[in-house]
């Protein structure tokens, strides 16, 4: 019986919620849900999260209004069997108070946890799908760049970082209100450009981003030298900032100085520089506070490791943070890779790595893969090839005349071209797909999957706050955030600007990743303005 009851209250019963204490709730973010009803088997995972979130803050109260008419008709044919008899009142009254009292909190309570549930897994599913984009972000490789940690009162804070991440100079200007030293602050960028060549300027896009916006803007129009700017969303920066890795790193800087280094070095690689961060400070999930930690904090570390090995790692260059998210390296063991670069400088073959502390055959056989080494003693060391496969490798290009020197030319490519994969898979004794595997690593070494991504560079405009916004403007954004209700735009206003997901294409939307994801480049219109709320909804166009 208690089986057909939790099934019928879940088909044909709703979550009802209303409003208990709305005064705290000062920007109505729950109003939708101050009167609200909605079948228990239509309901969608963020309205759940939303739900309890309101329960937690006790703005709302929220209950499951099941069929309780149905049910009680059942529970009276399952029980009484049509029987009549002088006990009957006595009975229904029995049936009334165990299943108002027992039966009905208890499936209440079930079906809760249950929507719970599944709602935290989507919400946890959104915000791994969004990192593995924003990790797979393109790196601005070969650009010295000028980072800006923005602020008003205690001024943005700069910082010089050359191609290879090195720090070169940590300064502070004052534009803004209230100490306003804008022709001076002018004239000490004006001389940093110049005298270290900056091609790139990175902006924080936290508070004064978008006055700071409008200032380089202005700079920029000055100057005879090409520089290009763009908004960099600075998400985790100050979590970063204050850690003990940043201390360790910069211990002499200020945590802003430090923030301003973080911005530049996102432009230049976004993977390196965002897995010092907590996963969860990233700014990109929906509701990830409300959700099971555990789970989240397994289901981001693994979409970290699988990016990370993904990319591949130059051993000679990458940080502790970055090593220990290769597969079968531990913080302890990446930190002695570090230390043994230190004290012998550059690793120049892979067989070097068998000599660090706790990394035994077996780690080294599962980390090796992964790891790179440019311009070493064997070409091979610099592409994905595991060692195991180097004598295989080797082979066959002598099979086709060519030698490991030969990486990645176009003489290689050609000699390859003509090579029959299934008879000299044979030759070599190995399989077509492991084959097929080393082609690809010998015609393109060092291939970084982010490359193949546009680099997204957003153009100048006038539009830097919510008051500039005009209904029918067109736009063009970046793609910072995207939840199961839609896509949140990044336009040039200090708030992102919300795509609905009935408005993301002319088809049939099942779910807004499959459509756009974190990083994309997109047209919109602005649909319409709420000032009070602070809110901005814009559509494709």
């Amino acid at each position: 019986m208690r089986k057909w009851i939790r099934s019928e209250t879940y088909q044909k019963g709703s979550l009802i919620t209303s409003g208990k204490d709305v005064e705290s709730d000062e920007k109505n973010v729950y109003e939708m849900y101050y009167d609200y009803q909605e079948p228990i088997k239509k309901i969608v995972p963020h309205r759940v999260l939303a739900v309890n979130r309101g329960e937690k803050e006790g703005i709302l109260k929220a209950a499951i209004e099941p069929p309780a008419e149905n049910i009680r008709f059942y529970l009276d044919k399952q029980v009484l069997k049509g029987r009549q008899t002088t006990a009957r009142p006595f009975i229904e009254a029995a049936i009334d108070d165990a299943y108002k009292r027992l039966i009905q909190p208890s499936i209440e309570r079930e079906i809760r946890k249950e929507l719970t549930e599944k709602a935290e897994e989507q919400a946890i599913h959104i915000f791994a799908e969004n990192l593995r984009k924003l990790l797979l972000q393109p790196p601005m490789k070969g650009k010295r760049v000028l980072g800006v940690d923005p602020a008003f009162r205690t001024g943005c804070k700069l910082a010089v970082v050359d191609d290879t991440g090195k720090v070169h100079h940590i300064g502070v200007i004052y534009p803004h209100p209230p100490v306003q030293k804008k022709a001076e602050a002018k004239q000490k960028v004006k001389e940093i450009i110049q005298s270290s060549n900056i091609e790139v300027i990175a902006i924080g896009n936290g508070t004064a981003s978008r006055e700071t916006e409008q200032f380089i803007a202005d700079l920029i129009q000055e100057l005879d030298q090409p520089v290009s700017y763009l908004i960099v969303n600075e998400a985790g920066a100050s979590v970063y900032s204050a850690s003990a890795l940043a201390r360790e790193e910069f211990p002499d800087l200020q945590v802003e100085e430090r923030s301003a280094i973080s911005i530049a070095r996102r432009l230049q690689d976004p993977l390196a520089e965002l897995v010092k961060i907590d996963p969860k400070s990233v700014g990109v999930g929906q509701y990830q506070h409300d959700v099971s930690q555990k789970q989240l904090n397994s289901s981001l570390t693994f979409v970290v490791e699988t990016v990370v090995n993904q990319v591949g790692v130059n051993v000679n260059t990458a940080s502790q943070a970055l090593l220990q998210y290769v597969s079968g390296l531990s913080k302890a063991v990446a930190g002695n890779i570090i230390k043994r670069r230190e004290e012998i400088g550059r690793f120049t073959s892979r067989k070097e790595l068998k000599d660090i502390p706790r990394l035994g055959a077996k780690t080294y056989e599962q980390c090796i893969g992964f790891l790179r080494i440019t311009d070493g003693q064997d070409p091979l060391d610099r592409t994905g090839i595991h060692p195991e496969s180097y004598k295989e490798t080797k082979q066959f290009l002598r099979m086709i005349n060519m030698t490991p020197d030969d990486l990645g030319t176009e003489q290689l490519k050609e000699k390859i071209a003509e090579v029959k994969l299934d008879e000299a898979a044979q030759q070599l004794d190995i399989g077509t797909i492991t084959l097929r595997d080393i082609i690809d690593q010998l015609t393109r070494p060092e291939r970084d999957p982010r490359d193949e991504v546009p680099k997204p560079l957003l153009k100048k405009t006038d539009v830097l706050k919510l008051e500039d916004l005009k209904q029918g403007m067109e736009l063009q954004g970046t793609v910072r955030n995207v939840v199961d209700f839609g896509a949140f735009v990044d336009i040039g206003v200090k708030q992102d600007g919300l795509v609905h997901i009935s408005k993301l294409s002319n088809r049939f939307v099942k779910h807004p990743l499959d459509v756009v994801s974190v990083g994309d480049i997109v047209t919109v219109w602005v649909d319409s303005v709420d000032q009070a709320k602070g809110r901005v909804a814009p559509s494709p166009c």
